[in-house]
């Protein structure tokens, strides 16, 4: 698998899940009739990540410190867009923080990958 398609399952994975997550979080929100239907979507949505991010032969661990940076960024986004939270400045250098450490992840494995 190419480092592009790892990445781009990477982000769609991150997706699901953080999305999934936001659609459980609106259901405990909502009344009785939505709350099942978008705790059912949720769950749709949150088994669709598994199977996603599982599905590739890759050896995961070496994935997830980028898959980390991927799902803190989206679900940041989703928190500020669709919930009106935006991230406090804590969040915002524990987020660059967790973004170096990706870096720092990706960088080793590519090192690794070339020798």
């Amino acid at each position: 698998m190419s480092r592009g398609s790892a990445i781009a399952i990477l982000i769609f994975a991150a997706i699901l899940e953080a999305g999934g997550d936001a659609i459980i979080r609106q259901g405990l929100r909502s009344g009785a009739v939505a709350r099942v239907v978008l705790f059912l979507a949720g769950g749709c949505v949150l088994f669709a990540y598994g199977w996603f991010v599982n599905a590739p032969p890759w050896n995961f661990g070496s994935l997830l410190g980028l898959y980390v940076v991927f799902f803190f960024v989206i679900a940041q986004l989703i928190a500020w867009i669709g919930f009106g939270q935006k991230p406090s400045a804590a969040v915002l250098f524990g987020g660059a923080l967790i973004v170096a450490g990706g870096v720092v992840i990706a960088l080793s494995e590519m090192v690794r990958s070339a020798n």
